[in-house]
């Protein structure tokens, strides 16, 4: 029962990884203004699968996160706040009274 569990969360952390590199693809395609049916089908069938595995893990009574480190996206630390300077305005300087 254990190593089902652990080949299924092998296959889900794999199946992770590919639908990223294929959503990926998909979004390069998107943006050339190309067809991407091909690998949107593809994508849709990773998902399935998942689905299934998901389910079967479930029923088998894991429920631990499965952590792909891939997946995380480093985060840039917070820049301090801005103060808000306004708009600068030239003045010509300030005529000196002559006695």
């Amino acid at each position: 029962m254990d190593n089902r569990i652990n080949e299924i969360r092998r296959v889900i952390r794999a199946l992770r990884v590919s639908m990223r590199e294929a959503e990926a693809i998909m979004h390069e395609q998107i943006n050339r203004d190309e067809d991407c049916t091909f690998v949107a089908g593809e994508v849709m069938k990773m998902r399935t699968v998942m689905s299934g595995l998901v389910q079967e893990r479930t029923a088998l009574g894991d429920t631990d996160p499965i952590v792909v480190a891939s997946l995380f996206i480093p985060r840039r630390r917070p820049t301090p706040p801005r103060l808000h300077v306004g708009r600068r305005r030239l003045v010509p300087p300030r005529e000196v009274a002559r006695a």
